[in-house]
């Protein structure tokens, strides 16, 4: 006697079209906010992940030029903040309130599980996708270059 088939393992997790979506897009996280996050929810946009600590005094200098690139291309460009590096929840809501940085969410990363998907061991760190779910960049921006490579991606 032979036991039950194996069910095939499951592909890629498909996106809102139907489509298999990227593997940048599949993870999922608390929010600040303590609502929760599905990376699912950026396929189609490109997206910008701004990952900062609270105690950070680079990522709180960071913060209102941030804020501002996601409102001038909110239409267009989906910005997610990514907390963490032992944060703590009490540190990111205040800093998240301080700053002003609530017009688009914040994971709260403190076990750092988004982190090490994309491979972030510094606070002050951006990693771009662009709209089919590609890690275009990885690594710190200026002010102005966060601009640019967004504008870019905005078309």
């Amino acid at each position: 006697m032979t036991g039950p088939a194996s069910a095939p393992s499951p592909g890629p997790t498909p996106s809102a079209s139907g489509e298999p979506l990227a593997d940048a897009l599949q993870f999922s996280s608390a929010t600040v906010d303590g609502g929760t996050f599905d990376g699912a929810s950026l396929a189609g946009r490109p997206a910008v992940l701004w990952f900062w600590a609270a105690w950070c005094p680079r990522c709180r200098a960071a913060a209102s030029h941030v804020a501002a690139v996601q409102a001038d291309y909110a239409s267009k460009v989906n910005v997610v903040g990514v907390a963490g590096l032992r944060s703590g929840r009490d540190s990111m809501t205040a800093f998240v309130r301080e700053t002003g940085i609530g017009a688009f969410p914040s994971l709260a990363d403190d076990e750092g599980a988004v982190w090490r998907k994309f491979g972030v061991t510094a606070q002050e760190f951006f990693v771009i996708v662009d709209s089919s779910g590609n890690v275009v960049h990885k690594g710190p921006l200026s002010s102005d270059e966060l601009r640019d490579r967004v504008a870019a991606l905005a078309g």
